[in-house]
């Protein structure tokens, strides 16, 4: 009954995933098992994921993280949404926020009883009535222990990695300097054995974590996992990043705007200001694509521009033998809805509630894969909405976007809007309706019919409950502070 087969974790690889999961097993699983970090300061890691979902808060909520230590080692702020702008159509501009839309029923979601009332001309625009959405727009933010506001973060992810990896070396973690040589394997069962560092050292262990990236050392040069490509409906595969110096009050929100081939990012940190353009590398050149960056850029370039090439995708299995893959060595779904730091952390999550304590099972890998399988695909689909729902007819990239076939599951989610107005979340999906619902109108989507609950109220009861509803949004928002006022307050600098 005590028999423990796995003790010894060791990670391959460092940055944001290998630090992530460093932190998360030795601070939930610590008196239980060994942790090393294997990692070359030689070795760069992409480090360009620095916006966050609100995921994010849970995790590290438990972990026992303090939000103004992480905030200040990360020079982070406060994230409420991101801006689309020119998806749909050039000119055109929505904000995707992390707020709860109006206040749904049983029987259907509030966005039924509002597309009623726009109807019968009673109605604002949908945000109105989210109260994250409101905030973001007016570029106000406050928190306290006692606010009921949904955000996440814009950080640094090359200080995230350095701030977990000194959690976690407090908490026990063990680091080792130098590249891997050689992985060795079972010779009766194919399971890593140990990692062999190019000084000789081996570095044994009977589970292994492949935060190697997108080269995926462990699961898919050892292990040969296979990969699952997905650029036929994704198809960017490219991104130059930069940095510039901050030129004004950082908003609470991330900016995707689209370009002629793909769309450019703009991240607000405390200090500076994080950039980057994604393109498809058929419909635009690297030296396009740097000018396009450096032509649209605000404040003075800080660092030299980064080219970052990459296949939408998955490995056919991020759980093999006794190797789990996180991060970029188990796929990748381009940054647009900033999913990355997530899936590594409930991957992580996950890994943990099945940890195999004795031994690495068929079933619970299985079930591990199944899990990781479906949510990485539900994502995909959320990702793929942005793409396929253009009206765009100004570029070959756009052209190609709007008239591809899409997976069934996403075409069934958009029939349901389309025709009904029906949106939902499944169990395996991490978007919420809200978030369905934001983007799906944002790309001019618009429902055909819709569920008649808001026909059970008077003209007078849905003329008053909405404008109540707003009415008490824009009171709050008008208290707020701005969003920077409000950071500089939250955690000041901290003295030279």
């Amino acid at each position: 009954m005590h028999d423990q087969r796995v003790k010894k974790v060791v990670i391959a690889g460092g940055g944001t995933a290998g630090w992530c999961a460093a932190a998360a097993l030795t601070s939930q699983l610590g008196p239980l098992i060994d942790v090393t970090l294997v990692e070359s300061e030689d070795i760069g890691t992409v480090g360009v994921g620095e916006a966050t979902i609100p995921t994010i808060r849970t995790f590290h909520h438990l972990l026992g993280i303090d939000e103004r230590a992480f905030m200040r080692a990360t020079q982070a702020s406060f994230k409420l949404a991101i801006m689309f702008e020119n998806w749909a159509r050039l000119g055109d501009r929505y904000l995707h926020s992390f707020g709860q839309i109006g206040k749904p029923t049983w029987m259907g979601g509030f966005h039924n009883v509002w597309l009623q009332a726009r109807a019968e001309g009673l109605a604002g625009e949908i945000g109105d009535y989210c109260f994250e959405h409101e905030a973001a727009k007016a570029g106000k933010f406050f928190t306290s222990p006692e606010a009921k506001i949904n955000y996440a973060y814009h950080l640094d992810a090359g200080l995230y990695g350095r701030f977990l990896r000194e959690f976690s070396e407090t908490k026990g973690a063990k680091r080792i300097e130098g590249k891997i040589q050689e992985v060795e394997q079972r010779p009766d069962d194919g399971f890593i054995s140990a990692l062999v560092m190019e000084s000789g050292e081996r570095v044994e262990g009977d589970l292994f974590i492949d935060c190697t990236g997108f080269r995926g050392l462990l699961i898919e040069q050892t292990l040969k996992a296979g990969y699952e490509d997905w650029s036929h409906w994704l198809p960017t595969d490219s991104a130059i990043a930069l940095q510039t110096a901050s030129v004004g009050p950082a908003p609470p929100y991330t900016r995707a705007s689209a370009h002629e081939a793909g769309w450019r990012w703009r991240i607000p940190l405390r200090h500076r200001v994080g950039n980057g353009a994604v393109f498809c590398s058929r419909y635009l050149s690297d030296d396009e694509a740097r000018a396009y960056l450096l032509g649209a850029i605000d404040g003075e370039p800080i660092t030299e521009p980064r080219l970052i090439r990459y296949r939408t995708g998955k490995r056919r299995k991020a759980w093999i033998k006794n190797c789990v893959a996180l991060g970029l060595s188990s796929g990748f779904v381009e940054p647009l809805e900033s999913t990355s730091i997530h899936l590594i952390q409930i991957g992580l999550t996950r890994l943990i509630q099945l940890f195999p304590f004795s031994g690495c099972h068929n079933a619970l890998v299985r079930r591990y894969n199944e899990q990781a399988d479906v949510e990485l695909e539900r994502v995909r689909d959320f990702i793929i909405l942005h793409y396929k729902l253009t009206e765009r007819d100004d570029s070959p990239f756009w052209r190609r976007c709007r008239d591809m076939e899409i997976p069934d599951t996403l075409a069934q989610r958009i029939a349901l809007f389309r025709d009904d107005a029906y949106a939902y979340q499944g169990p395996e999906d991490l978007f919420r309706v809200d978030s369905w619902l934001q983007v799906m109108l944002g790309q001019r989507l618009e429902p055909q019919g819709r569920h008649h609950l808001g026909r059970l109220m008077t003209r007078e009861q849905m003329q008053g409950a909405l404008d109540s509803l707003k009415n008490n949004i824009a009171d709050a928002v008008a208290k707020m502070p701005d969003h920077q006022t409000f950071l500089e307050q939250y955690y000041p600098p901290a003295e030279a």
